[in-house]
């Protein structure tokens, strides 16, 4: 087991050059239900620490179940006013009304900005981003988790989810082309805090 740790992982983005204006451009993608958002949170408690940091989930940048048009909106209302030292922000979409959201979601100029979720590393972006991250889980333990968090029984969409999942990392080699592969559910846990390491995988 290789373990490294959120510190310095922090210290390593900061000591990286700003891609994105002046902020250095953070992604953490990978299969639903993997690890990502517990990983991206425990990352960003560690870059406060150095710097400021903004943190956006790119779900509440799907048109419900599809990867269609998430990053074209992310780009439009996040990264391009970033670059040009310009706050972001965004209406997320509400899944529980199947719309737009009238609230706004602000996205702060930062030092870091960490981008999380599925879909959040295309190949386009490789030119601004800093750090790729990919976190993944065994398939079973990541459907259990999506079917726990819902607190619904959406098998049929998830394993629909999984399928567009698949044919996207595939076709833009996420996991090939991440920094960083991490193991969102190691067979041994790393005898430390987890909030303060993770396991690594080749």
């Amino acid at each position: 087991m290789t373990v490294g740790t959120f510190d310095d992982l922090a210290e390593e983005i900061f000591a990286a050059p700003a891609r994105l204006g002046d902020a250095r451009l953070v992604t953490v993608d990978g299969p639903s239900g993997a690890g990502k958002t517990t990983f991206a949170r425990r990352l960003v408690a560690a870059l406060t620490v150095r710097g400021s940091v903004a943190l956006v989930e790119i779900e509440g940048l799907y048109e419900g179940w599809t990867l269609d048009g998430a990053w074209t909106r992310l780009d439009e209302y996040v990264l391009e006013p970033l670059a040009a030292g310009w706050a972001g922000g965004f209406h997320p979409y509400d899944w529980a009304t199947e719309s737009w959201s009238p609230r706004w979601h602000p996205v702060p100029v930062s030092q870091v900005l960490v981008v999380e979720g599925c879909g959040s590393s295309p190949q386009a972006a490789d030119g601004f981003i800093t750090h790729q991250i990919w976190v993944q889980a065994p398939a079973e333990v990541a459907l259990a988790r999506g079917s726990t968090r819902t607190g619904v029984d959406l098998d049929r969409r998830l394993r629909a989810w999984k399928e567009v999942e698949a044919a996207y990392f595939t076709e833009q080699r996420t996991r090939q082309r991440a920094d960083l592969r991490v193991d969102g559910n190691p067979a041994q846990p790393p005898p430390y805090d987890p909030e303060m390491v993770f396991s690594t995988l080749p």
